[in-house]
């Protein structure tokens, strides 16, 4: 939806699907104790958490029919503000799919129940997300995410959880 409304090319809208379905792929290189701890995350815990974006790019890049969702698996977790993870880039050094799909991912990731939370209602989610605009966000791209009715957000959620799996993010 985002990728579309962003006005990216539609010969790119399968990448971003890619990266998507693939984004946590390096998660796989990070001990279950730490990806299952359903307290929050040490600091020595973390260092370990942040190599899963460099790590599944690592495994997409020997893979040619995925290494075109490279971007978005390395930097999904990038900041606009520069603040993120693994290379700290900022602003349109960001790939720009990496950037519609961290805002997607947050999204999902504020709004799913966790163990050790209750998820954020759609509204409460909206509020943070325009609250970021400018600091974890492309501002366009919260511009996009903000032009597509709730209840569109709310099918996508269903496609994962009708399935009896967990949503993306």
């Amino acid at each position: 939806m985002l990728v579309q409304g962003m006005g990216l090319p539609k010969e790119d809208w399968l990448r971003a699907e890619l990266g998507g379905l693939l984004h946590d792929i390096g998660k796989i290189g990070v001990p279950d104790a730490i990806l299952r701890k359903p307290a929050k995350l040490t600091e020595e815990e973390w260092v370990e958490m942040r190599r899963h974006p460099g790590l599944g790019c690592t495994i997409l890049s020997g893979i040619p029919a995925l290494a075109a969702a490279c971007d978005i698996v390395r930097s999904h977790h990038e900041r606009w503000d520069g603040g993120g993870y693994p290379d700290r880039l900022s602003g349109e050094a960001i790939p720009p799919h990496a950037r519609v799909f961290a805002l997607v991912d947050t999204y999902d990731a504020m709004t799913s129940d966790r163990p050790y939370r209750k998820g954020l209602s759609h509204s409460a989610a909206v509020e943070v997300i325009r609250a970021e605009a400018g600091r974890q966000f492309d501002p366009q791209v919260v511009d996009a995410f903000l032009a597509v009715p709730e209840a569109q957000w709310r099918s996508v959620a269903r496609l994962f959880t009708d399935h009896g799996t967990a949503a993306v993010g």
